[in-house]
């Protein structure tokens, strides 16, 4: 058995393509446009042979926020150095939930509240300032 995707169901396909592709770095493999069923699909994945893909299902005409829970659970992505990603990603004005204090671990949200999950590649990193001493904001 192979792992192929994880799909999320996205309001707003222009916010979601931003946060994805140019928040996180990931790379659209795909899109295939549905008419008769209302809806596009675009895969992304970190680009590497075989990866996994992330697959953003938007439902054409969708007003309302899809509901949210954690339920779904979250993605992971591995990182080479998780206080520069989390540096990146502040400095495009994405909150980050869950500061890496232990240099090992930290949660965003993308636009539709999906919990994403940064982990730090080997062993954590030494704890450093600010994230060291700052606090968990909202949900992740």
């Amino acid at each position: 058995m192979k792992f192929l995707h994880s799909m999320i169901r996205v309001k707003d396909l222009d916010k979601a393509l931003h946060f994805f592709i140019h928040v996180l770095g990931l790379k659209e493999t795909r899109k295939s446009e549905h008419p008769e069923g209302k809806y596009t699909l675009v895969f992304l994945s970190t680009g590497e042979p075989d990866a996994p893909e992330v697959e953003l299902t938007f439902n054409w005409g969708q007003e309302e926020p899809y509901t949210s829970g954690r339920n779904f659970g979250h993605l992971a992505y591995e990182v080479d150095d998780i206080y520069t990603t989390c540096e990146k990603i502040q400095s495009l004005g994405v909150v980050i939930n869950r500061p890496p204090r232990d240099g090992r671990m930290a949660f965003i949200r993308s636009p539709d509240l999906i919990s994403i999950e940064l982990l730090q590649k080997g062993k954590p990193l030494p704890p450093k300032e600010p994230w060291s001493s700052m606090s968990n904001t909202g949900e992740w």
